[in-house]
């Protein structure tokens, strides 16, 4: 399986941008899909997860969606009323285990699947 990120782009602050991640040779009915971003110089941090229920990082929540696709093999995320802090390049990341805990699913090295990036720039 292989997961492929788009929909980045630059924009300005409060803008909204659609992220998608479709996964080519399989699909995820279950198990946990997830999405993670890292800014120059900081480390990957977790930013939304589908998984049993979902989960998001204090700093997007209520701003951001995460959804899954009807075929199950791309995971969206929505991100509105964007700050320059949320500039980094995004990951969507995936796994057959259903995470439900926060040592779960915010680790990006437990996703057995992991895509490339799409950029996210937002200006002030």
């Amino acid at each position: 399986v292989q997961l492929q990120a788009s929909g980045g782009g630059l924009v300005q602050a409060g803008d909204s941008l659609r992220l998608s991640c479709a996964a080519s040779g399989g699909t995820f009915s279950r198990g946990t899909m997830g999405w993670f971003r890292q800014a120059p110089g900081k480390d990957r941090e977790f930013v939304a997860a589908d998984g049993r229920g979902l989960y998001y990082a204090d700093s997007v929540k209520g701003r951001f969606t995460i959804s899954r696709g009807n075929a199950k093999n791309t995971v969206y995320l929505q991100m509105n009323s964007l700050k320059p802090e949320d500039t980094a390049v995004y990951y969507c990341a995936a796994d057959d285990r259903t995470f439900s805990t926060r040592s779960g699913f915010t680790q990006p090295w437990l996703y057995y699947y992991r895509g490339q990036g799409t950029q996210v720039t937002v200006s002030s």
